[in-house]
């Protein structure tokens, strides 16, 4: 929580159906500064519908958003991004044949006093933020095609807090990396924390949340099972959530809960 106890997200009774089918269903969840929040589930259970409409790439049905205790007008990514919410996809969404500067800045690229693009001051720039994230990070002149998975995860992390994220939505970070990827990820995260940015972390990989999360909220059929602190429950614990909707008993119950 921020220091006069309000949650730095709220996404209170989040609604929307498709074609009759609801996708998600009365959903409550929030998230505080420095803190990471799984939410996790079967495909189709409606977290990433969810997270879709906090990021603007979706609009709701019903419900409302609530950054720092204040109503949230989200209808586009756009507005997201002027709350300060950045996604980084699986997909990462990267253009493999530029660098890691051209990357950074795609679209909103530094132009010096005579119009032109300013590739020096965004490579340092660059340079800059890496050191803090990633200080391993050495190849900047290279086409992120030809970095490995940890690395492409630098530096679109790098790009959205570079441009004042404070709220991150993270899709299955550690999906199809080894030991070593997975590790410079986690700290990556764990450097987030510690500059308060709240992150939503989508995942389904009950280790990878245990690993990663403060605390977990778990969806099926569209509905919030429950949540749970990660460090008292069990992964078996999180997969009987998940499978049959049945809370351990410190879980906070959500109206999907097995009754």
């Amino acid at each position: 929580m921020s220091s006069n106890g309000t949650p730095l997200v709220e996404l209170r009774d989040m609604q929307k159906t498709f074609g009759g089918i609801k996708a998600v269903d009365h959903v409550t969840i929030d998230v505080n500064p420095g803190e990471v929040v799984g939410v996790l589930g079967h495909n189709g259970a409606g977290k990433s519908v969810l997270m879709k409409m906090l990021s603007g790439a979706i609009q709701r049905d019903g419900g409302e958003i609530y950054i720092n205790g204040e109503k949230a007008v989200i209808n586009n990514p756009r507005d997201a991004r002027r709350y300060n919410i950045e996604t980084i996809y699986q997909t990462l969404a990267l253009a493999d044949n530029l660098d890691a500067a051209s990357n950074l800045f795609l679209g909103r690229e530094i132009v010096s006093a005579t119009g032109m693009l300013d590739d020096n001051a965004m490579e340092a720039e660059t340079r800059t933020i890496m050191h803090r994230l990633n200080p391993n990070f050495r190849r900047f002149s290279t086409p992120v095609s030809g970095l490995s998975g940890g690395q492409r995860q630098s530096v679109a992390i790098a790009r959205a807090v570079y441009f004042n994220a404070k709220i991150l939505i993270m899709d299955e970070p550690t999906a199809a990396l080894g030991p070593h990827e997975t590790k410079m990820v986690a700290d990556l995260i764990q450097e987030l924390k510690r500059d308060g940015i709240g992150i939503f972390l989508i995942d389904h990989d009950i280790h990878q949340v245990k690993n990663l999360c403060d605390r977990a909220n778990v969806m099926k059929n569209g509905q919030l099972v429950g949540t749970v602190k990660v460090d008292e429950v069990t992964e078996d614990d999180m997969l009987g959530m998940i499978i049959a909707g049945k809370n351990p008993p410190n879980a906070v119950p959500g109206p999907g809960a097995l009754s």
